[in-house]
């Protein structure tokens, strides 16, 4: 008697180019590393791809990008997610989890200025140049380093936002580097912004590949994609975040790098005027990374950062 093949494993993913360009990444390693299985994307829409008028943080972020895509695991219409790590919420719905965080990309946010312009550097744009991000944590720290410089919100994906900077919508934007390196842009990245000008968004330049809790099979699948200290890094980002109670639209940012056994986190929290800023850091073990990342949201909570989170929230709302 011939045994019937194993049966198709159902890649979730988001229809954006830059989704589907990482989704596919992760569906071509685990078909060479399980060549005897068959890996099948199947795609949605998420809320956050269909709002496209309406400025993030005003939308509310709980499951913005995701929330389709968990249903579809709970209703066991697909058998896991990919998502850029910095999409997905801190708090997970029940029967779901984070089973795998692949290998971070530089996680750093780029300038990328409109072909007409002389000045290339955040340094050298000159007074009322108009920047466009629709990342409230982006736009705090570059209030609060540039207050001679305008910002606009700006949505889409990374292909639509480019095409509204080159037809002089604005002097220029704000991307993450990770995203236009997994789509061949790199040429497009003018200045690398430094972490002491802006700290990058939790999970920022990582996967995170998202599944059922008691889905053993799968699990063990994803075991190969697993990469160690990207995922010591992004838990003590997560569990900062989830410490400080904020959301995806929150102005928090983070760093974090690890050097032999010792992880040290670098975490803020900026109003959105830009007029406060508060940043400090925590060093400790890699075992140690979701407890420093506790520790890291106390010691900011004893600045200040509390206030300025309420504030936020009275403004734009919870979501």
């Amino acid at each position: 008697m011939v045994s019937s093949p194993p049966r198709p494993i159902r890649i979730g993913s988001r229809k954006s180019q830059l989704a589907l360009v990482q989704t596919h990444w992760v569906q071509d390693e685990l078909q060479q590393k399980f060549s005897d299985r068959k890996f099948e994307v199947h795609t949605m829409n998420t809320q956050g791809d269909k709002i496209l008028d309406v400025a993030l943080a005003k939308i509310g972020d709980k499951g913005l990008f995701t929330k389709e895509l968990e249903l579809g695991m709970l209703q066991n219409e697909i058998d896991f997610a990919v998502h850029s790590l910095k999409d997905l919420p801190t708090n997970l719905p029940e029967g779901l989890m984070l089973g795998c965080i692949t290998e971070r990309e530089d996680p750093a946010d780029a300038l990328v200025v409109h072909a007409n312009h002389q000045a290339k550097q955040l340094d050298t744009l000159p007074e009322g140049a108009v920047i466009g991000t629709s990342s409230l944590r982006r736009l705090a720290q570059l209030r609060y380093h540039y207050p001679h410089l305008s910002f606009k919100d700006i949505r889409g994906n990374l292909n639509t936002r480019l095409q509204k900077l080159d037809s002089g919508e604005y002097d220029a934007i704000i991307l993450a580097v990770a995203g236009l390196k997994r789509l061949d842009m790199a040429e497009r990245v003018h200045q690398v912004i430094p972490p002491e000008i802006s700290l990058h968004a939790v999970g920022q330049g990582a996967l995170g590949i998202e599944c059922r809790s008691k889905d053993a099979e799968i699990l063990e699948l994803l075991k190969v994609l697993e990469h160690s200290s990207t995922t010591a890094c992004c838990y003590a980002e997560r569990s900062f975040l989830r410490e400080l109670e904020g959301g995806c639209q929150v102005p928090i940012g983070v760093n974090t790098s690890i050097e032999g056994d010792s992880l040290t986190l670098t975490g803020m929290v900026a109003s959105l005027d830009g007029q406060k800023l508060i940043k400090d850091s925590v060093v400790g073990t890699v075992a140690e990374a979701e407890d420093l990342g506790i520790q890291l949201a106390h010691k900011l909570r004893d600045q200040g950062a509390g206030e300025i989170l309420a504030a936020i929230f009275a403004e734009v709302g919870r979501g």
